[in-house]
């Protein structure tokens, strides 16, 4: 009927998932399915793909920060401002 107070106690997931002997096991895993030789080209891999990712994302925020601060806005009421633009109508009735 009662239940022993460990079971009554919430473990850490995080904690519990990567111990010791689970990290063990899945070097050993990687070691069996790639080889040796393999395992360095991929880690090289991943850490280029991971490289490129952090410069594309830096490069978009810089160029969000650039377009914020290079915008020119109103004093009065901090909108942008827009400056006038021609239309051009097509009119067919004009002869040339």
């Amino acid at each position: 009927m009662f239940l022993p107070l460990r079971l009554l106690i919430k473990k850490k997931v995080m904690g519990d998932l990567f111990s010791g002997g689970h990290i063990i096991i899945i070097v050993l895993f990687m070691l069996l399915m790639f080889g040796g030789k393999k395992i360095p080209e991929l880690m090289r891999g991943l850490g280029t793909g991971i490289r490129e990712f952090k410069d594309a994302k830096d490069n978009v925020k810089r160029e969000i920060t650039d377009q914020m601060n290079s915008e020119p806005t109103d004093k009065n009421n901090n909108a942008p401002i827009s400056t006038p633009t021609k239309q051009v109508s097509s009119d067919s009735s004009v002869k040339i």
